[in-house]
């Protein structure tokens, strides 16, 4: 693995960092303080992305994307992430890769007009009931006449509100299983406006002001077989095979948002003086910015790792889990360290502390909780000796 960065890769990291800095941070207390991020802000950043070559980038060249490598592509996505979520998802927007599992004529239809800007997408499996028990949903999807009836609900559905589709996880039937019965799952299409369809609002977060949720209602909502993402009852398999390194998102910007935090401590307290002298030379603070340095430095490298390892087809769910473990763990106690660093004004919105304090709490729930990445880690290590 080599350490260093190509000419190209920090270029890119340079490119989208002058971008973060000059046209999301300007914006950062707007969002911060209203809760809202406004349609015509949305449309300016949108077009300086496009402008940029940032939209879009996670996508292949080959459909109009920048056609970054994953390793690449992390290291894009932590500088995208010192910035409020709203801002970068939204304005930088990075359609989900399961777009690419579908057919010619579902590209047409949904992926290229995301990647041109022209359309929003959105991931719907959550329910009120069913968690990370995806198997345990009970929305469902029975087939008549030909066509597919969707019923049931889901919510905590990121940017429903401004997507213009969802791409739904719906039980499709049973199959018998060791356990007993489970769920199959079918993905489908679902285009806003379709009969049957409702959006809500959803809960407010204290997690990414601006970023919204919602609670999508299905009832007796009617969608063609052409609108079937993948195969019949094979929903699992293209979730699985499309969005593994979605975990590897959620670790790479909370390493931004650290490095900022960590960035705003260091320079604290060399400014900072109390008792004659400037803080960071109390022991009590200086041994608390070499734990957050040394925290975050190793959270990187099993981010960067899982990355390269995933461009060699040798990444395991092992590997992934751990690096989002360990990232999103080490995001709470950095932010947490930085605010004390900081002291009362750490709490104080007039600097991005007490917003990444807050934010970096969904980090450990969404993606797969802290819980179920342990679940799949100690898996894994006792699989190896027949556990």
């Amino acid at each position: 693995m080599n350490f260093g960065l190509t000419e190209e890769q920090q270029l890119i990291v340079d490119t989208t960092r002058a971008f973060v800095e000059n046209e999301l941070y300007p914006h950062e207390q707007e969002v911060e303080r209203s809760g809202h991020l406004r349609m015509d802000l949305i449309k300016e950043l949108q077009a300086k992305a496009i402008a940029a070559g940032l939209y879009a980038a996670n996508m292949p060249a080959e459909v109009g994307g920048a056609g970054l490598d994953t390793l690449t592509w992390l290291l894009y996505e932590k500088e995208l992430g010192k910035a409020n979520y709203a801002l970068h998802w939204t304005c930088v927007a990075r359609p989900s890769n399961i777009l690419l599992a579908g057919t010619e004529a579902q590209r047409q239809r949904y992926l290229y007009p995301c990647i041109r800007g022209e359309k929003w997408d959105c991931l719907a499996m959550t329910e009120p009931g069913a968690g990370s028990d995806l198997r345990g949903m009970k929305a469902s999807a029975v087939e008549k006449g030909g066509d597919w009836v969707l019923n049931g609900t889901k919510h905590f559905i990121s940017h429903a509100d401004i997507a213009d589709f969802a791409i739904c996880f719906l039980a499709s039937g049973e199959e018998d299983s060791p356990r007993g019965k489970r769920k199959k799952i079918t993905a489908f299409f679902v285009d806003k406006g379709t009969p049957g369809f409702t959006v809500r609002e959803g809960y407010r977060n204290v997690s990414h002001r601006g970023y919204t949720n919602s609670i999508l209602e299905f009832d007796d909502c009617r969608v063609p077989k052409e609108q079937i993402l993948g195969e019949v009852h094979q929903g699992f398999e293209v979730a699985n095979s499309w969005l593994g390194a979605t975990r590897l998102q959620v670790g790479a910007t909370c390493l931004g948002r650290a490095e900022r935090a960590l960035k705003h401590s260091i320079e604290y307290a060399a400014q900072r003086r109390q008792f004659g002298q400037q803080i960071g030379k109390f022991q009590g603070v200086s041994f608390k910015l070499a734990d957050m340095a040394k925290e975050l430095k190793a959270a990187e490298l099993m981010i960067m790792e899982a990355g390269w390892k995933y461009d060699a087809g040798t990444v395991t769910d092992q590997d992934m889990a751990m690096a989002k473990l360990k990232a999103t763990e080490m995001l709470a106690f950095v932010a947490d360290e930085a605010i004390q660093i900081h002291g009362g004004m750490g709490l104080m919105d007039d600097l991005p502390l007490e917003r990444i304090w807050r934010d970096a709490r969904v980090e450990r729930i969404w993606e797969g909780t802290s819980e179920i990445q342990r679940h799949i880690i100690s898996r894994a290590l006792l699989r190896a000796v027949g556990g």
